[in-house]
C-alpha cells in the first residue's frame, strides 16, 4: 500500500486492518495533557521557484570561505579539490555512505574501498588501513581503545597538545567507563605548562614516570599538533615501548606527501582527519577518519577491512575481510559499535589521491609548507606578531597578536580576510590556561593562497 500521497480510502483500510475507527485512538497510550491540542504551526506551502529563492535567502546570511581569503585551520582546511573528485563521487552507483548489506554484490565499491585502504597504508606505512571513521576524532578515540585490548590494559597516556575537541571526545568515552586517562607529565620549567618553554613540542621527560605503574595501554600523541608543532616522535616511542605500551599517532594526510611515515618513529596505530584529501569544509563536516595499523594488531582493529582474493573461475574478487561490528556478530564481542563507516568520503579521499599520485601530493604538501613559512616569516616583519613556539611546523602555526586578537581578526574580516582561528575559541578554557593569554592565533596556509594574497594580507595586517 503507497502511504505517500494517501487516499481517505487508504486511511480507512489502515485503521480498520489495526482494529480503530480514527487516528487520535492509535495515541490513547499517550496522556492527554502530553498531546498538541491544535494543528502543527506550519506556513503554507511554496512553488519550487519561491523555495529556491526562500532558501538562497536563508544561505545569503552565510559568509563561505569561497568568498573569503582563508587562513582557517584547527583541524578543517580549505584545500583544492581537483573536478575529477565530485565527477566521481556522484555517480549514481557510488553515491550513499552505506557499503551494501550484500557487499560482494557491489565489486566497484569495494574495490575503491580496497584502494583507498592501499594509498593510507603507502601514507602511514603501516601494514593495514579499515575502510574509514566517522571523523578523526572518532579514529583517534577507536585507537585509544583498540590498545586496550591488545595490551588488556585500561589507561592510556594522552598529550595535552592534541586538539581539544578530540580530547573532549576522548573523555566522553572516559565518563562511560571505557579506560581512564593519566596525565601526561609537566615540563619542569619556568612556564609551569604541559610543554617544552618555547618549543611547542611535547616534554619527554616525565613520561618515563608515567609509564613505570605498567599498566598504560598506549601513549596518544598528535603530530603536528593543535598548534601546528612537529612532534619528537622516536622519544616518546621509545619510552612507550619499553614499559609495554602502544604508540598511537595521530597525523595530517597531506604532510604525509613529504614527511617520514609515523612507521618510521615507532607508531603501532596511525590515525587523522581524512578532509584534507578531497573533502570540502562544510561548515566543519563530514569528513572521515582514516585508521591503519601493524598487521599483528589486525583482529583488533574497528570498522571493516577489504581485502582482494580470487573467484571460482580465477578472477580477482573483493569481499568484506573483516567486519567484526555489532551488526555482524554478537554486540559485547564487537571490536567497535559504529555502524557505519563514511565509504563515500573515503572514496572522495581515494579518488584525490588517485588523480594527485605521489608526485602531486609531495607538491601539494611542500607548496603548503613555503606558503606558510612565508606567511610566519611576513607577519612577525610586521612587528604586530610573536612568535609562540620555535618548534618546526608544517603548514599550519600559531602566533600572539599583540594587540586585540579578536578585533584585528573582526576588522580583516570586513576586508575579505578570514584570519586563522583563535585559539581561545576552540576551547574557552584549554588554550588560555595552556598559553596564559587570549591572544594566541592559529594561521593554516594551503596551496590555494597566492603570493599576491599573502602579501595583500600582510599589507592589511600593517595597515591596523
Amino acid at each position: 500500500m503507497r502511504h505517500i500521497p494517501i487516499t481517505c480510502e487508504q486511511r480507512e483500510a489502515m485503521l480498520r486492518a489495526v482494529g480503530v475507527s480514527e487516528v487520535d485512538d492509535l495515541f490513547a497510550d499517550v496522556p492527554s495533557d502530553a498531546r498538541l491540542g491544535r494543528p502543527l504551526d506550519i506556513a503554507e506551502g511554496m512553488s519550487e521557484i519561491d523555495l529556491a529563492g526562500h532558501l538562497r535567502s536563508l544561505a545569503g546570511a552565510n559568509t563561505p570561505a569561497t568568498g573569503l581569503v582563508s587562513f582557517a585551520g584547527a583541524g578543517c582546511y580549505d584545500h583544492y579539490i581537483p573536478s575529477v573528485v565530485d565527477h566521481v563521487v556522484s555517480k549514481p552507483e557510488f553515491f550513499t555512505a552505506y557499503t551494501p548489506y550484500q557487499p560482494e554484490v557491489s565489486q566497484g565499491t569495494l574495490q575503491a574501498i580496497y584502494e583507498y585502504q592501499s594509498m593510507i597504508c603507502a601514507l602511514t606505512g603501516m601494514d593495514v588501513a579499515n575502510a574509514s571513521m566517522y571523523d578523526g576524532a572518532t579514529a583517534f578515540v577507536e585507537a585509544a581503545m583498540m590498545a586496550c585490548r591488545v595490551t588488556r590494559r585500561s589507561r592510556v597516556v594522552c598529550a595535552p597538545t592534541v586538539h581539544p575537541e578530540w580530547q573532549h571526545t576522548l573523555q566522553t568515552y572516559v565518563e562511560a567507563g571505557t579506560f581512564s586517562v593519566a596525565g601526561y607529565p609537566a615540563a619542569d620549567d619556568a612556564s609551569g605548562t604541559m610543554l617544552l618553554a618555547g618549543h611547542g613540542e611535547l616534554a619527554g621527560h616525565g613520561l618515563e614516570d608515567v609509564l613505570s605503574g605498567g599498566d598504560i595501554a598506549a601513549v596518544l600523541v598528535q603530530s603536528p599538533n593543535f598548534f601546528g608543532s612537529l612532534e619528537q616522535l622516536q622519544a616518546i616511542a621509545d619510552a612507550a615501548h619499553a614499559a609495554g605500551a602502544l604508540l598511537v599517532v595521530a597525523t595530517n594526510p597531506i604532510l604525509l606527501g613529504v614527511m617520514a611515515p609515523p612507521s618510521e618513529f615507532g607508531a603501532d596505530i596511525v590515525v587523522g582527519e581524512g578532509q584534507p584529501l578531497g573533502n570540502a569544509m562544510s561548515f566543519g563536516g563530514p569528513g572521515l577518519g582514516f585508521f591503519a595499523c601493524r598487521q599483528a594488531h589486525i583482529r583488533q582493529m574497528p570498522g571493516r577491512l577489504v581485502g582482494r582474493t580470487t573467484d571460482v573461475d580465477g578472477n580477482a574478487a573483493y569481499v568484506l575481510t573483516l567486519s567484526t561490528r555489532e551488526q555482524h556478530i554478537r554486540r559485547e564481542k564487537a571490536t567497535s559499535n559504529i555502524c557505519s563507516n563514511h565509504a563515500l568520503n573515503a572514496l572522495a579521499a581515494g579518488v584525490y589521491l588517485s588523480a594527485l599520485g605521489r608526485e602531486g601530493l609531495a607538491g601539494v604538501a611542500r607548496a603548503c609548507v613555503a606558503k606558510a613559512h612565508y606567511l610566519h616569516d611576513a607577519l612577525i616583519a610586521t612587528g604586530k606578531f610573536t612568535r609562540v613556539f620555535d618548534a618546526p611546523f608544517g603548514y599550519e602555526f600559531a602566533l600572539r597578536y599583540e594587540g586585540d586578537a579578536e578585533a584585528m581578526r573582526d576588522a580583516l574580516l570586513e576586508r575579505g580576510y578570514l584570519a586563522g582561528v583563535l585559539a581561545s575559541e576552540v576551547d574557552a578554557e584549554w588554550p588560555t590556561g595552556l598559553l596564559g593569554d587570549r591572544d594566541v592565533v592559529l594561521f593554516a596556509v594551503t596551496e590555494k593562497r597566492t603570493r599576491a594574497q599573502l602579501d595583500a594580507f600582510v599589507a592589511e595586517v600593517r595597515s591596523l
